[in-house]
């Protein structure tokens, strides 16, 4: 599995080291921090299930190597040590993250699309607290995780299982205090659905002047006053985005007042959305066009597209554990491994929009041979189809010294 090195450039630039000691994660004598932590995330970029599966690669010099290790700790390492962490652990290391991958990836960010998932368990459910399982259709006990996808670059930059009922209104500002944190300014846009704030919350938003746009549920009143409205008030709009199923929309744009919310918010009724009744959108922004504003609000799908690769190709839904503490870590570990296929994607010509899954098949999933030269690590790639883009990408250029790999630069080499 040489193709995993591919990512050994990106976690260089960033000093993945400095990030795994900043944030004060345990190590041994054996298995440092920084040694763990790259095993666990081997197993997330090679699209394994489970931490136990780690017994795959007993024999895999190369992905031990990969870890600063002679091989991969066994899976009883693997397993045990989200014990050992906390979700301070878990900030850190995501507040580093971001702060290195931004200028990569997202150097300009300003709108984010946020949303909870559940994560099912299927054991005994005594400990944990019912959530709406969207695939089941119906309350069942899991572990509630929060995200925020940025808009432009497509990766997830934060997560957050340490999560109860009672801690769910307040996970949104927790994110806008996490982000003002790492870059010292709040965000600019929010997208998110009707059930992931209160208005109390949406009302301390309002007043840091950050523009969002959320759903507001349909009561009986409000549609019969909206059927009762002449067909001149409906205005016509495009919505061009590529691909998009259902384009053309009408939407009445209104002024409302909220008990719990005490300023005026801006209501479109939009019609043509691909429902038989009208989505009501609330924003505080009352200053760009109904057109813009439902635009903006569709993108907030791409954090539905990033849960479900979550979901598919690093399977967030294989949970850790029935301790939240620890599904804390795999949930973090999913945000660094996304931003690592990101990063490749971003790099690859052709291949910018390409998914974790596409990009694993082509690219990662490739044997070779590893060597430990005096001045330099060198992978040579088994022959692919697909080699002449890695070589195109030149992903290993001024690549700088590893310093899990004796400070060693890593160096590609495709037959």
């Amino acid at each position: 599995m040489a193709g995993v090195f591919l990512f050994l450039p990106l976690l260089a630039r960033l000093r993945f080291d400095a990030l795994v000691r900043q944030a004060a994660y345990p190590g041994s004598r054996m298995v440092p921090a920084v040694a763990a932590l790259l095993s666990l995330l081997t197993l997330k970029l090679l699209d394994k299930e489970r931490r136990s599966h780690i017994s795959d690669f007993n024999f895999d010099e190369a992905l031990g190597l990969f870890a600063g290790l002679n091989v991969l700790p066994k899976k009883s390492y693997a397993t045990d040590y989200s014990y050992r962490t906390t979700r301070a652990h878990q900030e850190q290391l995501l507040a580093g993250w971001v702060t290195g991958l931004a200028p990569l990836l997202f150097p300009s960010a300003e709108a984010f699309c946020l949303d909870f998932h559940p994560i099912p368990y299927r054991g005994d459910p005594e400990a944990l607290e019912n959530h709406y399982l969207p695939l089941r259709g119906k309350a069942g006990p899991s572990i509630l995780t929060f995200f925020a996808h940025e808009l432009q670059s497509r990766a997830l930059c934060y997560a957050n299982a340490n999560l109860t009922r009672a801690d769910q209104p307040g996970a949104l500002m927790r994110f806008i205090e996490f982000w003002h944190g790492i870059t010292g300014h709040d965000p600019q846009w929010l997208y998110f659905d009707s059930k992931l704030a209160p208005y109390p919350e949406l009302a301390r938003v309002n007043e840091r002047r950050i523009w969002f746009v959320t759903i507001r549920r349909r009561g009986a009143a409000i549609l019969r006053r909206l059927h009762a409205r002449p067909a001149t008030d409906w205005r016509r709009a495009v919505i061009d985005i590529p691909k998009r199923r259902h384009k053309n929309i009408r939407y009445v744009d209104e002024t409302v007042h909220l008990r719990d919310y005490p300023a005026p918010l801006r209501q479109l009724a939009v019609m043509g959305l691909g429902r038989e009744e009208p989505t009501l959108c609330l924003s505080n922004n009352f200053e760009v066009s109904g057109r813009d504003l439902i635009t903006r609000y569709a993108g907030r799908n791409g954090i539905e597209d990033s849960l479900g690769t979550s979901v598919n190709f690093f399977h967030l839904d294989c949970l850790a554990s029935e301790v939240r503490l620890n599904v804390d870590l795999d949930v973090a570990l999913t945000v660094l491994a996304h931003g690592c296929y990101r990063w490749l994607a971003a790099r690859l010509r052709g291949f910018e929009k390409a998914k974790p899954k596409q990009l694993y098949r082509r690219f990662v999933e490739t044997g070779g041979v590893v060597e430990v030269e005096d001045n330099r690590v060198v992978v040579r790639f088994d022959k692919r189809s697909h080699n002449p883009i890695l070589r195109e990408a030149a992903l290993d250029r001024d690549c700088p010294p590893i310093p899990w790999l004796r400070d060693l630069p890593v160096a590609f080499d495709y037959p």
